[in-house]
């Protein structure tokens, strides 16, 4: 079987990362697209996976627009060399027009409930995997399984944190650290949103280089105060340092809900919302705020809890035996389509094999 997989996120590359491998290994052919954004191609190439660059992203509405007919074009024309039986993704809208211009399934991954992006990839998709943790409905073609993006992959199966994180890091071991992450706001789903104020993102950072060493992600230029905290790692060691951190506080919710699977607190500041992290919230191992209100409070209070990290940990083991090996759940699913899809409408359960 031809797997072609569009990646509009660099989070993407990891939720298909092992999927991809292990479907490589049983004799599957997988080829990567994605456009030329923030670290994709960085990953793509430290993973080692077969992939062509369609080009970079578009910035405003007129942009984009173009976008759509520009990836369109260029991804048809690497499906007709490639010949995919199936094409998948996290909500690619290339991906799905190309794959019903072919007549093949658009199998997608949804987890933001960004309508505006639905609506334009839903018509085109066979089939909408959801989490039970996702708040809306998409219709008949959703199917939901009992688990998160992350846990893709971050399932310890797959995932084991290195602790030579501190020598990229260039810290001691006994040194405690924490990251902070800034978002660029530029996607289409983030206008009229917001997360930390300008004045906010200085206030955090100098209150925690009090108790740690301190160290930024972010999509934008640092303003020249904040520079001396960037962190200098290679992309695909970012879950290490994660999982190391004694703390989060960020605007990304891929990166607060990365947290929540390893069990490191996370404190999320944005005023969008998902699904995944309002059960992440409910299960202890995240704070959620809206605006800055409340924020700088809320980091003083989890900085004086000494065992602050053993605490999430035993919340996050309490999470994730309720959840599945999402990576052996869509092997099997792409591998048995379109079987699986009559499998899991009579019987969601069928999906417990793959704890």
């Amino acid at each position: 079987m031809n797997l072609l997989i569009d990646i509009g996120h660099p989070a993407h590359v990891h939720l298909l990362k092992n999927f991809a491998r292990i479907m490589q290994k049983t004799g599957h052919s997988v080829l990567f697209t994605c456009r030329d954004k923030e670290v994709a191609i960085q990953l793509l190439k430290a993973y080692k996976f077969d992939f062509i660059v369609l080009g970079k992203p578009f910035k405003n509405i007129v942009g984009k627009m173009w976008g759509m007919i520009k990836f369109d074009l260029l991804l048809l024309k690497i499906a007709l060399r490639f010949k995919p039986d199936i094409l998948l993704s996290a909500g690619s809208i290339y991906a799905a027009q190309v794959a019903w211009f072919l007549h093949k399934p658009h199998i997608t991954f949804e987890d933001t409930g960004n309508m505006e992006q639905v609506r334009l990839y839903k018509p085109f998709s066979k089939i909408i995997l959801v989490s039970t943790a996702f708040h809306k409905e998409l219709g008949k073609k959703q199917i939901r399984y009992k688990g998160y993006h992350e846990w893709a992959y971050l399932h310890p199966g797959y995932f084991q944190p290195d602790d030579s994180i501190y020598e990229n890091l260039k810290i001691k071991r006994e040194e405690p650290f924490v990251i902070v992450r800034f978002v660029s706001w530029g996607a289409s789903h983030d206008i009229g949103q917001s997360g930390f104020t300008p004045g906010l993102k200085t206030g955090i950072v100098n209150e925690l280089a009090k108790h740690f060493k301190v160290f930024i992600s972010s999509e934008n230029d640092l303003p020249a105060s904040l520079e001396k905290f960037q962190i200098k790692i290679p992309p695909e060691k970012m879950h290490d340092a994660l999982a190391f951190a004694a703390l989060f506080i960020g605007e990304g919710a891929t990166m607060a809900s990365e947290c929540a699977m390893l069990g490191t607190p996370a404190i999320y500041v944005n005023s969008i919302t998902a699904g995944t992290l309002e059960e992440q919230e409910k299960y202890g191992l995240l704070y959620s705020f809206r605006n800055s209100a409340g924020v700088l409070e809320k980091t003083r209070e989890l900085t004086k809890i000494l065992n602050l990290k053993e605490i999430h940990r035993e919340r996050r083991q309490k999470m994730l035996a309720d959840k599945i090996d999402v990576t052996k759940f869509m092997c099997w699913f792409v591998e048995s389509y379109p079987e699986s899809v009559t499998i899991m409408r009579s019987d969601p359960d069928y999906q417990l094999r793959f704890k």
